[in-house]
């Protein structure tokens, strides 16, 4: 392997790093990123004179992490490229070229937390109550934002929603998330007739020979519905301003603890793993009541 048409010494095992890479079955986007780190970490190591990874220790890993932080690099950035030394030194334990990885424990700065991105109230508003005709490319995107904001599903989890996941005498649909794991989540009304509209006027007339048939949502081309499709809805749908479809989601979550929701219950509607995850929502109504107050209040 090679970085900016110089050749990386065999002692460092690059190309063999990439092969364990690529058997491992990630993604092509996934390697290019460990490979272009690794690439990055080889070099530094050579122009500090480390011929090869038997020379680096903790304090040489830790030289090279404040290396990063002089260059700019965001906190992002550098957890990443941490992450990938870490691997690499274990994948040369694990292939007894060393007895112990350097990199164990090795820390990172953390990455900033960002709040959840939220859709202000004229945004919304105009989304859900807007007029965007009867065509069925309407009815379908209007059920689509209706879903979005009023289960706060995943864009993912509302592609692969099938007819049957719709229960409208419970009230309920059945999703599909992250891991494979099913939870149930309740559905407004308003929600449910636009659903209702599209198929019974709009579905069929999107459907095409090879469509699946089990599908809820199809695109222009009678496929399954993609979340680039729904990104590009979102966009077409909006007059001003950029929406991501999963701010639908954050903005969801956030209006339930405002309503004065459990925070376990929003857990669980949102089929997040740790209570940790749901906690940012509060943070968000906390940052918005404070915003409240300032632009409010006499003395904010």
């Amino acid at each position: 392997m090679s970085r900016n048409g110089v050749e990386l010494p065999a002692l460092w095992r690059a190309q063999d790093f990439a092969t364990r890479l690529h058997a491992a079955n990630r993604s092509p986007e996934t390697v290019r990123a460990y490979l272009g780190d690794l690439e990055l970490f080889i070099s530094w190591s050579l122009e500090q004179g480390y011929e090869n990874p038997d020379r680096i220790t903790r304090k040489e890993l830790r030289d090279y992490v404040g290396f990063l932080t002089r260059r700019g690099d965001q906190r992002t950035s550098t957890a990443r490229r941490v992450a990938t030394v870490r691997n690499y030194f274990a994948w040369l334990v694990h292939e007894n070229i060393l007895e112990t990885s350097p990199a164990t424990g090795l820390k990172t700065p953390k990455p900033p937390k960002k709040l959840p991105e939220l859709v202000v109230r004229e945004q919304l508003d105009e989304l859900l109550d807007g007029d965007w005709g009867d065509d069925p490319k309407a009815i379908r995107d209007r059920a689509i934002c209706e879903i979005l904001y009023g289960a706060g599903l995943r864009v993912s989890e509302l592609c692969g929603l099938d007819l049957d996941s719709i229960d409208e005498p419970s009230g309920l649909i059945r999703v599909t998330g992250k891991g494979n794991k099913e939870r149930v989540v309740p559905l407004h009304a308003t929600a449910f007739a636009s659903l209702a509209i599209w198929r019974q006027q709009g579905r069929a007339s999107m459907m095409g020979d090879l469509s699946p048939g089990a599908a809820l949502f199809f695109n222009g081309r009678g496929k399954r519905l993609t979340p680039r499709d729904v990104r590009r809805i979102l966009d077409g749908r909006i007059g001003q301003g950029h929406i991501h479809p999963h701010a639908l989601r954050h903005t969801y979550a956030t209006h339930l603890l405002e309503g004065g929701a459990d925070l376990r219950v929003v857990q669980e509607l949102l089929g997040h793993e740790s209570l940790t995850t749901t906690q940012i929502y509060t943070h968000v109504s906390k940052s918005r009541l404070q915003n409240v107050h300032r632009t409010t209040h006499p003395r904010g």
